[in-house]
């Protein structure tokens, strides 16, 4: 009976893994769901493949011997792709706002990017303020730090600072967190007949 080379099923050209034949080592681990987890020759591990009209799919490639799933290989980077957009999903995306005063912001725009910040806050943004310093104006950097330090302290409700005020090249800046929300304490529960005397 004639062998008939087997070839990956509805696979995109550029492949990720080693599959079948491209399987160099001369035994590999076989694990999955309808296999025996055991070592197995190259050989008989590709027949076993063929025989179940799957793919040989070298998932392991550093271990020794490589470890290896009998798969459809388009169904096995369909779960790969599954694995990995689950994990993404699972990270959290911070974002950083910025608001940028000058060294002497007046009292109305002050409020104005008070307000903005805690806007950013109570969305879960973190937020990086920083003065401006050009030209001659670095020469009021104490005032700049000032400015940041009064800031930090209105947001103290909503924030808490990641990092002091700290002069970059002409930037003085300062780095806040949203704070955690807590959960409303319950009330507590008034006695529900009078205390007897």
């Amino acid at each position: 009976m004639e062998s008939k080379r087997f070839s990956p099923r509805n696979v995109a050209p550029k492949e990720l893994h080693r599959i079948n034949e491209k399987i160099h080592a001369k035994e590999v681990r076989i694990v999955g769901d309808d296999v025996e987890p055991k070592v197995y020759p190259i050989a008989q591990a590709l027949r076993m493949a063929e025989e179940l009209e799957m793919d040989l799919v070298e998932i392991s490639p550093n271990a020794q011997p490589p470890v290896c799933r009998i798969i459809e290989y388009s169904k096995f980077l369909y779960q790969l792709k599954k694995r990995q957009k689950e994990q993404k999903a699972k990270q959290v995306k911070v974002n950083v706002k910025e608001i940028r005063f000058g060294p002497q912001t007046d009292d109305h725009d002050y409020k104005f990017k008070l307000k903005h910040a805690i806007g950013f806050l109570e969305d879960g943004d973190k937020v990086k303020a920083y003065v401006f310093f050009k030209g001659r104006s670095i020469l009021f950097k104490e005032q700049g730090e000032v400015l940041l330090l009064r800031f930090a302290n209105d947001l103290e409700e909503y924030a808490k600072v990641d990092q002091l005020p700290v002069l970059e090249g002409k930037r003085m800046i300062i780095f806040l967190s949203p704070k955690k929300k807590q959960a409303p304490k319950p009330a507590e529960k008034a006695a529900d007949s009078p205390e007897e005397k």
